[in-house]
């Protein structure tokens, strides 16, 4: 964990940021989490940025903030890699700073916002790395979009992810439908059908991803096979995500 870089805290130094992604069992899952860790710190040097877990990769918050505490730390964001406020910004994150508070009792950890739109208000930056996947997709351009999301029962949830969709609408001027991979319908090949039979010539999907994994690729091969002419890579260490992340956490850190 790159522990010769966590000794001590000098006073006025900026708070170490903690990145909590999902976890999958793809490893390009991992990687992608520690190329944003990476391209956070490039984007604020002397930031201190560690990447984290809820499951299948390790390390987990909870034993990041610990090894922060032990090196002397007493203030850390927690940023969730979340882009939707669903069960595990609300349940999952929380249980992991309580767990790790437990014997350090003296770190103090604020938790930014998700990614996703906060207080119903859709971030530039998110919609800048939106656009630029997709303009990596599809140089040729499209008449219609779809935005592709992980999926959840969460109803709030989805309706954040609906803002986006209509804020992408808004913004280059297209019709653009939400489908999800998971646990809610439209799936992503009816939602492109759907734009087909509705007269769209030439649609595309957004992938709502933070990371590469199961869900990209089933999202690749249906939109594929229902006619999509491209689908976007997951947004990774864009530039304008890593500019986001630290936007949530200027927001709640002190130095």
């Amino acid at each position: 964990m790159r522990a010769a870089r966590l000794t001590g805290a000098a006073p006025g130094t900026l708070s170490p940021v903690v990145l909590v992604a999902h976890g999958s069992r793809d490893p390009r899952a991992a990687e992608a989490t520690r190329d944003l860790a990476r391209a956070v710190e490039a984007a604020q040097p002397g930031t201190v940025v560690l990447p984290s877990w809820l499951d299948h990769t390790a390390p987990d918050p909870t034993a990041v903030l610990r090894t922060l505490a032990a090196a002397g730390h007493t203030r850390a964001v927690l940023v969730p890699l979340l882009l939707t406020a669903a069960y595990h910004r609300r349940v999952d994150i929380p249980a992991a700073v309580a767990a790790a508070r437990e014997t350090a009792t003296e770190l103090g950890v604020r938790v930014t916002d998700v990614l996703g739109p906060a207080d119903g208000t859709v971030d530039a930056r998110l919609l800048a790395g939106l656009r630029r996947r997709l303009a990596e997709a599809t140089p040729d351009g499209f008449d219609a979009l779809v935005l592709a999301a992980a999926g959840t029962r969460d109803a709030r949830a989805r309706g954040s992810v609906g803002r986006v969709a209509a804020a992408l609408a808004a913004d280059l001027r297209v019709p653009c439908t939400v489908s999800y991979a998971s646990a809610a319908p439209p799936t992503v090949d009816v939602a492109v059908a759907r734009l087909r039979a509705a007269g769209a010539r030439r649609v595309a999907v957004a992938a709502y991803f933070l990371a590469p994994g199961l869900f990209h690729d089933g999202v690749v091969q249906a939109a594929g096979e229902a006619g999509a002419v491209a689908v976007s890579a997951p947004l990774t260490d864009a530039p304008e995500l890593a500019e986001l992340v630290l936007r949530r956490v200027d927001a709640v850190r002190r130095p």
